[in-house]
């Protein structure tokens, strides 16, 4: 495996997130940009934190998977919320794409987007398996 959860016995645990991650030596390091929930013909898939936390991770997960990565692979992800979101609404909506991957997280609120009309941006860093070809 790429990757050590790291989760000391001093901080609080919580089975959704990591306290930190070692990428293991072996891997290639892949820094995914940030995805807004915007389909592929970059429409914004509509106007709620849920159905555009679904695209965006989504999306996310496109890039992984174009390297043979999933999100088992992800040692951190960013969590870019427009001032006034609610986290919570975020997380349940990131349960049904991303599942039970206890990965890094950092949550941040923020004034607006690069589009003010998305809501959310993610992105990440993955340790993908294997080496690169040369």
């Amino acid at each position: 495996m790429a990757l050590t959860h790291v989760n000391p016995a001093t901080l609080h645990r919580n089975p959704a997130f990591s306290q930190g991650v070692l990428i293991e030596p072996g891997s290639r390091l892949l820094i995914v940009g940030g995805q807004n929930g915007v389909d592929a013909t970059g429409a914004v898939v509509g106007p709620g934190l849920g159905e555009q936390t679904v695209q965006a991770l989504r999306n996310v997960l496109a890039v992984l998977h174009e390297v043979g990565a999933t999100q088992e692979d992800v040692a951190r992800l960013t969590i870019h919320l427009a001032v006034g979101s609610d986290v919570q609404a975020a997380f349940e909506a990131s349960r049904e794409v991303w599942g039970p991957h206890a990965t890094a997280v950092t949550v941040l609120m923020v004034a607006s987007m690069g589009r003010p009309e998305c809501l959310v941006e993610i992105d990440a860093l993955a340790a993908v398996p294997g080496r690169a070809e040369a």
